[in-house]
């Protein structure tokens, strides 16, 4: 058996390493570690959730009674619920942490658990290593740490709970300004790629006089046979239908809403990257706050030309929002983001949200009275020109990290698509600055077999010849 945590969690293929046996002791060695850390605390408790996965309401009821057997309360969601609506209910409900069955924007034969903190983000590094470390030796004693469902619930050791209000009336009342998203009598078109975010958008706006037509939001665990994470090349349904109906705009999220993506009123893909930097002009200039910038290594420089025009510090830290949280809960932090899709703002939990993104994006558009191509040309005027594009190459199997890095870092090249490497990162991965502002980043993915090739400069030309010379150097690893 190999249990192996990655970027946020564990994830692994459905019947082949997710199985209900290794759940259990990943859910024990979870135990353990909460029972330890609050060994001074009585009434522990955990929220669970799960999304729109097969199995994932019938995994999570399985780590409810794991835990009801260690005597520690499991608030446990009535149905599928993004991931940040459970990592807020962590908060809300004083919780000790909290556990997401989902596999996230993985493909639908994996699924996973997410560990989250009490801080209602994810589990730190050293949170996560520690529970790595209780692994061993579960399994001798699993059979006896598992409670009768039913048996539970009459204890009070296991409470369905819905984690949906409590969540909205925080992003409602402290994050987003519902009246402008109103008054822009918008129409938008969702695409909940079947994942857990179906049907949000609508309950959340349906006072207003925004109209939201929904894609896809019926459940399906195979997706519709469509990988859920919110990239151009999956949302042509999305693309189609804004175009089709003329909508304001198009928002995405992945399968447990913790990453969006959109499409602007043209029917063009809007990445991650703008949708950061939209939102950091508009929290400075219209709504006048302030406060760092924390972006992941493969995310836009724009942002860092927003840090410089409006004095504010900036942290470029690796990727996985961890590391973003661990800022937003020890600095002031304007925005945290990461190219992904994992966005959040000041004010919120420290946790990658969909769902208050594409909420804070409708009240961009409705703020502005213009098109939302107009506020992207407007912006890479100001702020770019950048173009940028992500490749990916599948692996038969994961790569060693270590020797990767090395092997890039050794054989780095002096010029990249006609601009001279000025500089080399390599703490996530290989990233080589060129002198014309221009990056090229290669870095194996933490959730599964793939080598992830990430360029951006301004225009794509440049671009495509980055990522040729990405595929190039990744032949020598």
């Amino acid at each position: 058996m190999t249990i192996k945590f990655g970027t946020d969690g564990w994830r692994a293929i459905i019947a082949e390493t997710f199985t209900f046996e290794n759940l259990r002791i990943v859910s024990q060695a979870v135990a353990d570690y909460l029972l330890e850390a609050h060994r001074s605390e009585p009434d522990l408790s955990i929220v669970i959730g799960f999304d729109t996965r097969f199995l994932s309401d019938r995994f999570a009821a399985e780590v409810a009674r794991v835990m009801a057997a260690n005597g520690i309360k499991a608030y446990l969601a009535r149905a599928d619920a993004p991931t940040p609506a459970i990592s807020y209910n962590i908060v809300h409900k004083q919780a000790a942490g909290g556990i997401m069955i989902t596999a996230s924007h993985n493909p639908p034969r994996y699924n996973g658990l997410k560990v989250k903190a009490s801080y209602g983000g994810a589990a730190s590094k050293l949170q996560i290593a520690a529970i790595e470390r209780k692994l061993s030796g579960i399994h001798e004693r699993i059979g006896a740490n598992l409670m009768d469902f039913e048996k539970a619930r009459d204890h009070g050791l296991i409470e369905k709970f819905d984690p949906a209000w409590p969540y909205y009336e925080h992003l409602t009342t402290n994050l987003i300004n519902m009246d402008i998203i109103s008054n822009g009598e918008l129409s938008v078109v969702v695409d909940s790629m079947y994942g857990s975010g179906r049907g949000v958008f609508g309950e959340v706006v349906s006072r207003t006089r925004t109209k939201i037509h929904e894609l896809h939001s019926d459940l399906h665990p195979g997706f519709g046979g469509v990988h859920p994470e919110p990239l151009a090349k999956n949302l042509k349904a999305l693309i189609a239908t804004v175009q089709n109906e003329n909508a304001h705009l198009g928002i995405a999220t992945d399968g447990d809403a913790d990453r969006i993506g959109a499409v602007d009123d043209q029917g063009n893909f809007v990445n991650p990257h703008t949708i950061m930097a939209l939102a950091v002009r508009y929290l400075v200039e219209r709504r006048q706050m302030t406060g760092a910038i924390a972006k992941t290594i493969s995310s836009t420089l724009m942002l860092n030309r927003m840090a410089k025009k409006y004095n504010l510090e900036l942290y470029e830290t690796p990727v996985g929002f961890d590391v973003i949280a661990d800022l937003m809960i020890n600095d002031n932090i304007l925005l945290g983001g990461e190219e992904s899709g994992s966005i959040s703002i000041k004010g919120h939990i420290p946790e990658g949200d969909g769902i208050l993104m594409g909420l804070l994006l409708m009240e961009i558009v409705a703020e502005a009275g213009a098109p939302l191509s107009e506020l992207i040309a407007d912006l890479q005027k100001n702020f770019g020109p950048t173009c940028y594009q992500r490749d990916d190459i599948r692996l038969t199997s994961f790569i060693e990290k270590k020797k990767m890095v090395k092997k890039l870092v050794d054989n780095a090249p002096q010029k990249i698509a006609g601009e001279a490497v000025v500089k080399v990162d390599s703490y996530d991965g290989v990233k080589y600055h060129m002198a014309d502002d221009s990056w090229l980043l290669i870095r194996p993915s933490g959730t599964e077999p793939v080598l992830r090739l990430y360029a951006e400069a301004g225009d794509k030309q440049a671009v495509d010849a980055m990522l040729a010379k990405a595929r190039e150097l990744a032949e020598v690893v």
